[in-house]
């Protein structure tokens, strides 16, 4: 299956949730009425868009059809609009983020618990490794008993290195030995991964400041990425997630794992929209392919394009 295939399979409840309330709107030739836009505006937030985000998009979609320079039809201007929105991304993320040229290229992972974050690791650790890239795996999860097990079982399907503790060890302890361990064996690429924790907890997110302040003791200018993996079927709590992981961590990304599984994918289009932060990942699916990069202009195109019947 191709990228674009696996993008449309992957968008697919989420874009009938938009297009089967309003798919007379985005019929050829027609123009839009105040009905119309009435309909559209209940469909992005039933698609979990959020208020603020769709009376933009409704806004930009206006100002486009209202241009007499503009040519297309309404899909096109809600296409536009939705691409330029998810162009903003990035606007939040600190100077320095996701350094290309690091190496070691260390990210952190972070989420809460259930959020498909391990088994994104691993997607992360085989694509990599395809693309020939050594990879280290740092097992910081020690609170639960068999988290660095399950991560050691992906790192070996994967073919990647890991280094672990046993259960209960101090994760800033297995950061610095994770470290160390990248920079002797001289590995391309460090995916660290963290105990699931409650947003609102502030005790654990301190303790990811640590693990976070060790990292960058071991390798300065790291970590190069802080990824936030969130579950796309929670929608507009994933946002409040992301808030409070931003405030404090300074995330540089989201993956967004799960997307297949819901209509609730238009809280990309709020994570863009309000906290500017760049979609790096999606998960499409549970196979180790099913991890792929964000593109705007791809998911806009797949969003909007209404189903075949």
């Amino acid at each position: 299956m191709s990228f674009l295939e696996k993008l449309s399979q992957g968008l697919k409840r989420t874009r009938e949730t938009v297009f089967g309330q309003i798919a007379a709107v985005f019929q050829p030739g027609r123009s839009l009425t105040e009905d119309d836009y009435a309909g559209l505006e209940a469909a992005l937030l039933r698609a979990d868009v959020g208020p603020a985000v769709t009376d933009r998009l409704l806004a930009d979609v206006r100002k486009r059809l209202d241009d007499a320079a503009f040519s297309g039809e309404p899909a096109d201007a809600l296409r536009d609009s939705i691409q330029a929105l998810l162009e903003t991304g990035g606007r939040g993320v600190r100077p320095g983020g996701d350094s290309a040229d690091a190496r070691p290229h260390v990210t952190l992972v972070v989420g809460v618990n259930g959020t498909g974050k391990t088994t994104t690791i691993a997607k992360l650790a085989h694509r990599y490794r395809q693309a020939g890239e050594s990879v280290l795996l740092v097992a910081c999860d020690t609170f639960r008993a068999a988290a660095a097990d399950q991560l050691e079982v992906w790192a070996t399907r994967a073919a990647v290195e890991i280094v672990k503790q046993k259960a209960g060890a101090d994760p800033a302890a297995v950061a610095f030995d994770g470290m160390t361990r990248a920079r002797s064996l001289g590995v391309a690429r460090v995916i660290i991964d963290t105990a699931g924790r409650l947003h609102v907890k502030t005790n654990l997110m301190a303790e990811l400041e640590k693990i976070r302040r060790v990292i960058e003791r071991g390798v300065p200018g790291a970590p190069h990425e802080t990824l936030l993996v969130l579950d796309a079927t929670v929608g507009q709590n994933g946002l409040q997630q992301a808030r409070e992981f931003h405030r404090a961590l300074a995330l540089t990304g989201i993956a967004l794992a799960k997307l297949d599984g819901t209509a609730k994918g238009g809280v990309v289009l709020a994570i863009a929209g309000e906290l500017e932060l760049p979609i790096r990942w999606i998960g499409v699916g549970e196979g180790m392919e099913d991890l792929i990069p964000f593109d705007a202009a791809a998911f806009a195109a797949a969003l909007v394009t209404p189903p075949r019947r």
